[in-house]
């Protein structure tokens, strides 16, 4: 795992889940916009944070560091995923 693939993988997963809430939002209108917006921003936000965290020099043991941010970018994916799903059952449940 290097630098680049970092990025590319950050730049992926963020992209696919911002899409994923503009369809949940698109296709079920009755969703609540407040917590699919403070879905939007946390998401930036951890985007943002990782990405940073991706452009810091790492003096030696790069492979760890890396490895490490790597899962902490399958970490925050999910838990944007949980909340996403949280709020999806809940509008399904509403209905």
């Amino acid at each position: 795992m290097n630098l680049r693939d970092i990025k590319k993988d950050i730049d992926y997963v963020f992209s696919a889940f911002i899409e994923d809430c503009t369809i949940v939002a698109a296709v079920n209108p009755k969703a609540d916009s407040d917590v699919i917006s403070g879905l939007y921003e946390e998401a930036v936000e951890k985007y943002n944070d990782l990405r940073d965290k991706a452009a810091v020099k790492v003096e030696g043991g790069k492979k760890a560091y890396f490895t490490a941010l790597s899962k902490e970018i399958c970490e925050e994916v999910d838990a944007l995923y949980d909340k996403l799903s949280a709020a999806v059952k809940k509008t399904v449940a509403a209905k």
